[in-house]
């Protein structure tokens, strides 16, 4: 008789899962980029077991046919700005976003990384302007960027490894309007990395797929010493001296 969690799971349990995970997003229990980690893995996942683990740490239940968004994503909510005039503004590490976003850069510098943000919304919706100066979006990769508006003497851009088209992924929404600046959203490839714990259910999944030995934590594993590297082999053993020489 067959393990009931090596069973098999279907799209729609995939999709049951993605949106599963969704609602512990605007719980506050999931970061955007444990979010979007989780996500990805959802869509890869083979077996009943394997799904189990992205939601084994979140409360039990099936989730809701539809999400229940604060009153802030369905529209009329005053944004939260972030604005810097010939100096800097930055919001890094673990913050929350439960409203649309607001950035303005005036010959100066506005830095907003998501990644690590608890996103209460649907969508983040954000509204940046750059006139002489710089917006910088960073997002976890793996994320739906939308990025519209006007770019005059200026450049807006997405640099972001996107999902597959169809997935349910989180999306990152920009409205751009950009005049001799410069608005750009990147993803974690191209930004500076943020140092992450080892989350419990990656292990697991990673035993799973056969990714890491049972028992071992990635940060565990060294490969052997080796009493000399490649680029310095040892030198062969001089020929014994002969005599008159």
């Amino acid at each position: 008789m067959n393990d009931p969690g090596e069973m098999r799971v279907s799209d729609a349990e995939r999709e049951a899962a993605v949106e599963w995970l969704r609602v512990a997003s605007v719980e506050g229990r999931l970061t955007l980029g444990e979010l979007t980690e989780r996500t990805e893995a959802a869509y890869t996942a083979l077996t009943q077991a394997e799904l189990a683990v992205l939601t084994a740490d979140l409360p039990g239940g099936h989730p809701a046919p539809a999400l229940a968004y604060p009153p802030a994503e369905r529209g009329g909510a005053a944004r939260r700005w972030f604005v810097a005039v010939m100096g800097s503004s930055k919001r890094r590490g673990t913050w929350r976003i439960d409203k649309p976003l607001g950035a303005v850069a005036v010959m100066g510098d506005v830095v907003l990384d998501l990644r690590q943000a608890e996103v209460r919304t649907g969508v983040v919706d954000i509204m940046a302007t750059a006139i002489m100066g710089d917006v910088k979006i960073i997002v976890p990769d793996g994320v739906d960027v939308e990025l519209d508006g006007i770019a005059i003497m200026g450049d807006k851009k997405v640099q972001v490894i996107e999902a597959p088209p169809g997935t349910n992924v989180p999306i990152v929404r920009v409205k751009a309007y950009v005049l001799m600046g410069d608005i750009k959203v990147v993803g974690d490839s191209r930004a500076k990395p943020l140092k992450k714990q080892w989350a419990a259910w990656r292990e697991q999944w990673d035993q799973m797929r056969g990714e890491l030995p049972a028992k071992a934590h990635p940060h565990q594993i060294h490969p052997p010493p080796q009493p000399w590297s490649s680029a310095h082999p040892p030198r062969p053993p001089r020929p014994p001296r002969l005599p008159g020489h």
